[in-house]
């Protein structure tokens, strides 16, 4: 079982993170884990943050020779802003005075920040902020680049795009060639394939940015090239449309998730979402008509390019900021602003990916698991040849 988790707060010293369950021999390059970091730090709308973090991974344990020794591996993520930062979130007590430890009072609608404080009986949202930010999703990215690797020694690539921004939709499919050339580019704007519909995009976020608002949108996550079989209909929890629906709304802000054509399969007559079967004799292989069903069919993937959207809030910190309550004088109030970002669909996108990466390798070593990448490609291999043979 490939197991994974993160800790560390917003302004804290280090992101951490750990994964364990990776076979021996996955090959690792720190160059690739940093592209993925600096891939989610960019786009339009992005705020003073990332001007101050360059995020680089250092892999602590599990590592070496740039290989997995099949240990767990643990990866650090520094962040720069802890020098601002020691004094005020300290891990043990000091003497700084309560008003200069920058506690946050006044709630942010949308945000953590009430719902948390109630529930750990605390009358500062200062804790709760911290790990419920977004910046935790840097140590997401880190080891969704490590499955990245395990997955991709078998042909899989996950990669994303951004469908809409605010208002302004990209009303056509992109192709997997669109998507993997947005994904290379040096300068990513708002993750759109289409530069005109891109444009649009900008100026809605530039409305936003100068209303003192926020804007939301939809991402789009695409795994290409999985084989048939990973995820099971057998029992709830093992279907993988399931795991992967979680995974996505796990991440901060998403609201929603589509897999497929879930949407338009809503409104619509059967006849006109059912994908239809084809048997390629020269070929020795099944086909399909369509992708309506997103590469997922009774939660077992099913050969074809699994499609995932996610739906994304407008994020909850505004510069013009909405009526709220304090914590503590319970008198109306607006809301705390903390230093946050306009838009964030593109790098909402790129967690996405690492997580859709992380919930395959998954399902991926249930399926064909061994101690060594040499043993799972053996046994991949064998059903290969099963499938083929079918």
């Amino acid at each position: 079982m490939l197991r994974f988790e993160t800790a560390g707060e917003s302004h804290g010293e280090y992101l951490v993170s750990t994964l364990a369950g990776l076979p021996a021999g996955v090959p690792v390059c720190l160059d690739v884990v940093n592209r993925e970091l600096w891939r989610r730090q960019q786009g339009y709308g992005r705020g003073g943050r990332m001007r101050i973090e360059a995020d680089r991974a250092e892999i602590v344990a599990g590592v070496r020779h740039g290989h997995t020794t099949g240990a767990p591996v643990a990866i650090l993520v520094r962040n720069k802003d802890w020098d601002n930062w020691r004094d005020i979130l300290p891990v043990e007590e000091n003497d700084l005075p309560a008003d200069a430890r920058r506690p946050v009072t006044r709630p942010r609608p949308g945000h953590a920040d009430l719902a948390g404080a109630i529930k750990y009986d605390l009358h500062d949202a200062r804790c709760i902020l911290e790990r419920a930010s977004a910046r935790e999703t840097a140590s997401r990215v880190a080891l969704g680049a490590l499955a990245k690797a395990l997955i991709g020694e078998f042909g899989i690539q996950v990669l994303s795009h951004v469908v809409q921004t605010g208002g302004v939709r990209l009303e056509r499919a992109a192709s997997w060639e669109e998507i993997a050339a947005l994904a290379a580019k040096e300068e990513v704007l708002l993750g759109c394939v289409d530069p005109e519909v891109e444009q649009r995009m900008k100026a809605a976020v530039d409305e936003a940015y100068r209303t003192g608002d926020t804007l939301g949108g939809i991402f789009e996550v695409v795994a290409h090239n999985v084989p048939i079989g990973l995820g099971s209909h057998a029992s709830w929890d093992s279907r993988l449309d399931g795991q992967l629906a979680q995974t996505i709304v796990s991440i901060q802000a998403v609201k929603g998730v589509e897999i497929g054509d879930a949407a338009f399969a809503s409104s619509a007559f059967g006849s006109k979402v059912q994908d239809t079967i084809h048997y390629d004799r020269a070929a020795a292989a099944f086909s399909r008509g369509s992708n309506h069903a997103g590469g997922l069919e009774g939660g077992i993937t099913n050969g074809q390019d699994i499609v995932l959207r996610g739906l994304l809030k407008p994020i909850s910190t505004l510069r013009r900021p909405l009526e709220s309550a304090d914590l503590v004088t319970k008198e109306s109030s607006p809301a705390a602003y903390e230093r946050s970002d306009v838009c964030v669909v593109p790098a909402a996108g790129v967690v996405a990916e690492a997580m859709t990466a992380l919930i395959l390798a998954r399902a991926f070593l249930e399926k064909f698991g061994g101690d060594s990448l040499h043993e799972v490609r053996r046994n991949f291999e064998s059903y290969q040849a099963q499938v083929k043979s079918y």
